[in-house]
């Protein structure tokens, strides 16, 4: 799928992978709908695209309101078009071990990281399913792939959306919608930089964006990268729990970076 001329609506556009995206899709030539709570960062954004020739609109939204949420991206679709490409990009990372629990803080990731990506899909899917055509993407994290001490909930949020797109790209496949996981490792954002520990293999937002965008043509149902983090998290998937325990010290401000 080639992203000129189409209709892309990126959610956590503020800031992070999201912004990422958004710039790399209008210049790619695409569309581009962003919507993100901060409204300031947003029009920003807008500046910087339009300055370059790019198309773009933006609508303030939280992702945790579905009403809002959903009343934003039918007004994006209503100056661009039908949608074509949804990112669910919106996403947050609190602590979230067991001592103490905080959990407020995980009732926020579900909100914002699984429903925000739920809320995000609903508003597009009547109209994807009618015209038998579409591409439904969520940004998860490799966090999705192993439960990390100190993160427990943060891990369940994202390994919620991602066997939530698995679902819906089964049931999808044959009716013209494809749904794409995504599920980054470490992304150098303002979120990260909260991190007091270890990030292996740091990468970019720009890097990031690159790469999915360069992934997204091909449909895959899910996209994890870089090479290196995701072995090691399919080695740490088969590590002894207290191997886990003695030698991983997560208080991840967040894999992906993403943004509210």
């Amino acid at each position: 799928m080639s992203f000129a001329g189409k209709t892309a609506v990126v959610t956590g556009a503020s800031s992070g992978i999201g912004r990422a995206l958004a710039v790399g899709l209008a210049k790619q030539g695409a569309r581009v709908g962003a919507t993100a709570r901060r409204a300031d960062l947003l029009a920003d954004l807008v500046r910087e695209v339009r300055a370059t020739g790019g198309t773009i609109e933006a609508a303030p939204a939280d992702a945790t309101d579905q009403k809002a949420l959903t009343a934003a991206i039918h007004e994006l679709a209503g100056k661009l078009g039908p949608v074509d490409l949804l990112i669910a990009n919106a996403g947050v990372a609190l602590p979230s071990g067991a001592d103490p629990m905080n959990v407020p803080g995980v009732e926020e990731m579900m909100r914002v990281n699984f429903l925000g990506a739920v809320y995000a899909f609903e508003a597009v899917m009547a109209s994807m399913l009618a015209r038998g055509s579409g591409h439904l993407v969520a940004i998860s994290s490799l966090a999705a792939f192993k439960g990390l001490p100190g993160s427990a909930g943060y891990c369940a949020s994202k390994a919620a959306i991602k066997t939530y797109c698995e679902g819906l790209r089964i049931e999808l496949s044959a009716r013209g919608v494809a749904v794409t996981c995504v599920c980054p490792g470490f992304i150098d954002t303002p979120m990260t930089k909260q991190n007091k520990d270890p990030m292996p293999f740091l990468m970019s937002a720009d890097a990031a964006a690159e790469r999915i965008l360069r992934a997204l043509p091909g449909r895959p149902g899910v996209y994890s990268f870089p090479k290196a983090m995701r072995i090691l998290m399919g080695l740490a998937r088969a590590a002894p729990d207290r191997f886990i325990a003695k030698r991983v010290k997560v208080r991840v401000a967040s894999t992906d970076g993403s943004s509210k």
